[in-house]
C-alpha cells in the first residue's frame, strides 16, 4: 500500500510538472511572470480582506462585552491566551513573526518560505487584534502576503530572483489591500524588502497591488476603508511648523523604537509560563485601556475624530474631570497617548500575541500631529489646521519607525485621494527618517539581524558577500605538514605541487603555523637535506587566523587588513581546515553578480 501510494503521488507530482512546463512552453518569460503576479496579488488581496472581515467579526463578539461594566477590558488577556494556546498546540511554542520574519527566510533559505506562514499569522493576528491587543495587522499581512508569493513562486517553479519578485508581489498587494493604496504598496515593497530593486520590477509589482486594491474595494466598500477628505488646503505660512513636526517626529520616531525594543525584551527574556506571561500582559493592557481607551485595538477609530475633526469624542466619561478646561485635558490625554502606544503595542507582542508596528506607529504619528496642532492652536497665535497636521504627523511616524519614507508619503497622499499635502509630507518623512537614520542605522526589528548578516540591507556589497559560506569556499588542496617533518618532506611537497603556501599542525591538527613558499623559495637549494633537520625553524605565524564562523564581510575585511592572499581557517576548536583565497572569494562573487539577471532576459 505504501509502494502504490507513493507511486500515485509520483504520478500527481509529474503531471503538475508537465502542466507548468506546457504553460511556459505556450508563453513568453515576461508573460509567465506577469501572470504569476497577478495572481498573487488575487490571492495576497484576498487573505488581506478576509483578515480584516475576521478581525471584526472577532471585534463584533468583544462588543458584546461592552455593555456589561468592564468586562470587555479582559478581552484582550483572553485572546493573547488563545493565540498562545495556539502558539503551542499547533506551532511548538514559537512563530516566526512580522517583517523580520519575511527577510531572516530570504536570506536563510534562499526565497523560500515555510507554507505553514500561509496561514498562522492570519489566526493569530486576528485573534490578537480583534480582541483588542494594540498592534497592527499590517505586518501580519505583510507575512502572509509574502508567504503566499513564495508558494505560488515555488508552484511555478521560478528562480530565486523570481521567487524574490513574487514575495515582494504579495506584500504589495496586501498593503494595497488594507489602505486601498496601490502605489503605497509598491513603494513598501521596494523599500523594504527588495533590497536591490531593478527597474522592470516594477510592473509585476505594481500589477499585483493594483489586483489586490481591487479585490479590497469590490469587497468592502467604499465606506469602510481607511480614507479621508481633507477640509483644509495647504499654506505654505505653516512650512515651519511642518519642518517642527518633522523634527519632532524624527525623536519621537527613536523614542518609539527603544522603548519598544525594552520592554518587548524583557517579555521575551521573562523565563515563565507562557500562558502566565500572557494572562500579566493582558491584564497590564487592561489597566491601559481603563484609563486610555484608545489605546484598544488598532485604533484607526479615534485617529479618523482626530483627522475629521471630533477629538473630543476621544476623551473619557468626565467624572471628577468635569470641572477640568476640556481643551487642555484633551491636550494632556492626547500627550499621554502618543508615549504609551508603543508600550502597549510592545506589550501585546512580547506577551504572546501577534501583530506588528506600522499601525501603531501611524497612531502615534497622528496624535503627535494634533497634538502640536492643537497646542499651537491654544496660545492664541496660530491657526494650524489640526486635521492636515493630523494626517501629516501619520506619515512622519510611519517614515521614522519603519525606515519607509516614500510609502509614508504616497500612503497618506493615497488615503486622502489628493496630493494636495506632498509638500509637508515630503518634509516631515524625510526630516524624520533623517533623524531616526542618524541615531539608529537599522530599522528596529531587524537591527540585530542585519548586524549579524542575517538578513540583506541595502547595501549591495555587503549582501552578496553574506550569501556566500566560508565552508564552501575552503581550498583543500594545500598540502598539510606536521611540526617535526623533515625538510625532506617539504622539498618532496614542492617539487610535486605548486601550492604557494602550506599549513602546519601538531598532534592534533590544531594549526601551529604556516611556510609560504615565497619566503623560502631561495633557500630550498642552499639547505643542508640532513635527515634530521625538520621544518619547525621555517613555520611562522600567518598574517591572521579565521574561525568557520566567520562572515564573510569579516573575511573581506581580513584580506584587506592583512594585504595576503591566504588565511587559514579552523573550527570551533582550532583544528585547521584549510585555506580560503582571495582570488576564489573574487570569483564566487562575480559568479553572485552574474546570477542576478533581469526577469525580461529569456
Amino acid at each position: 500500500m505504501p509502494t502504490r501510494l507513493y507511486a500515485s503521488r509520483r504520478k500527481l507530482v509529474r503531471a503538475y510538472q508537465n502542466g507548468v512546463y506546457l504553460i511556459r512552453s505556450r508563453v513568453s518569460k515576461v508573460q509567465y511572470i506577469i501572470l504569476t503576479a497577478t495572481l498573487v496579488g488575487f490571492v495576497s488581496g484576498f487573505m488581506a480582506v478576509l483578515l480584516k472581515r475576521s478581525v471584526h467579526e472577532v471585534e463584533k463578539v468583544v462588543q458584546g462585552f461592552s455593555g456589561r461594566e468592564y468586562l470587555y477590558l479582559l478581552c484582550p488577556a483572553a485572546g493573547l491566551i488563545l493565540t498562545t494556546w495556539i502558539i503551542q498546540r499547533f506551532f511548538k511554542g514559537k512563530i516566526e513573526k512580522g517583517i523580520a520574519m519575511v527577510l531572516r527566510n530570504i536570506k536563510r533559505r534562499n526565497a523560500y518560505i515555510p507554507p505553514s506562514n500561509n496561514y498562522v499569522h492570519f489566526i493569530t493576528s486576528a485573534l490578537t487584534v480583534g480582541s483588542g491587543g494594540s498592534a497592527g495587522l499590517e505586518a501580519p499581512i505583510v507575512a502572509t502576503g509574502a508567504s503566499l508569493g513564495s508558494t505560488v513562486g515555488r508552484l511555478g517553479m521560478l528562480s530565486y530572483s523570481e521567487r524574490m519578485l513574487m514575495i515582494a508581489c504579495g506584500a504589495a498587494a496586501g498593503i494595497a489591500a488594507v489602505y486601498n493604496a496601490p502605489i503605497a504598496g509598491v513603494m513598501f515593497a521596494i523599500e523594504v524588502l527588495l533590497v536591490e530593486t531593478m527597474v522592470n520590477y516594477f510592473v509585476p509589482l505594481i500589477i499585483a497591488a493594483v489586483v489586490g486594491a481591487l479585490i479590497s474595494k469590490v469587497s468592502l466598500g467604499e465606506s469602510n476603508l481607511f480614507n479621508f477628505v481633507l477640509k483644509e488646503s495647504f499654506n505654505y505660512n505653516n512650512v515651519p511648523y511642518y519642518v517642527l513636526m518633522g523634527i519632532g517626529a524624527g525623536f519621537l520616531s527613536l523614542y518609539y523604537a527603544r522603548i519598544f525594543r525594552n520592554v518587548d525584551g524583557r517579555f521575551h527574556h521573562w523565563k515563565t509560563n507562557p500562558y502566565i506571561k500572557a494572562l500579566i500582559g493582558g491584564l497590564m493592557l487592561a489597566g491601559c485601556f481603563l484609563i486610555f481607551s484608545p489605546l484598544y485595538g488598532e485604533g484607526y477609530d479615534s485617529v479618523k475624530m482626530l483627522a475629521n475633526g471630533t477629538p473630543d469624542k476621544i476623551l473619557p466619561h468626565p467624572g471628577f474631570l468635569q470641572h477640568l478646561r476640556q481643551d487642555w485635558l484633551l491636550l494632556v490625554f492626547t500627550g499621554c497617548i502618543l508615549f504609551l502606544k508603543p508600550i502597549a503595542a510592545a506589550i501585546t507582542i512580547g506577551s504572546g500575541g501577534n501583530g506588528g508596528n506600522f499601525a501603531p506607529s501611524v497612531f502615534v504619528g497622528a496624535y503627535w500631529g494634533f497634538f502640536l496642532s492643537r497646542l499651537g492652536n491654544l496660545t492664541g497665535w496660530l491657526h494650524l489646521p489640526e486635521g492636515n497636521f493630523t494626517l501629516v504627523g501619520m506619515a512622519g511616524l510611519l517614515s521614522g519607525v519603519m525606515y519607509c519614507p516614500l510609502t509614508a508619503i504616497f500612503l497618506i497622499a493615497e488615503i486622502t485621494n489628493g496630493y494636495e499635502l506632498f509638500i509637508p509630507l515630503m518634509i516631515v518623512s524625510s526630516i524624520a527618517y533623517f533623524i531616526a537614520k542618524t541615531f539608529e542605522p537599522y530599522y528596529m526589528e531587524t537591527k540585530q539581524l542585519a548586524l549579524s548578516g542575517q538578513i540583506f540591507t541595502h547595501k549591495r556589497e555587503r549582501n552578496i558577500l553574506s550569501s556566500l559560506s566560508l565552508a564552501s569556499l575552503i581550498q583543500h588542496d594545500h598540502h598539510t605538514l606536521h611540526l617535526g617533518d623533515s625538510l625532506k618532506d617539504l622539498i618532496r611537497h614542492v617539487e610535486r605541487d605548486d601550492t604557494p603556501i602550506l599549513g602546519v599542525v601538531d598532534q592534533e591538527r590544531r594549526l601551529a603555523g604556516v611556510i609560504e613558499l615565497s619566503d623560502i623559495k631561495p633557500l630550498l637549494f642552499q639547505i643542508d637535506r640532513d635527515d634530521k633537520a625538520t621544518i619547525d625553524a621555517l613555520v611562522k605565524l600567518p598574517a591572521e587566523i579565521v574561525p568557520i564562523s566567520t562572515p564573510m564581510t569579516e573575511v573581506m575585511k581580513t584580506f584587506d587588513h592583512t594585504q595576503t592572499w591566504y588565511l587559514p581557517v579552523v573550527d570551533a576548536q582550532q583544528r585547521f581546515m584549510g585555506f580560503v583565497s582571495k582570488s576564489r572569494l573574487y570569483e564566487k562573487y562575480r559568479q553572485q553578480i552574474a546570477q542576478q539577471t533581469d526577469i525580461y532576459e529569456e
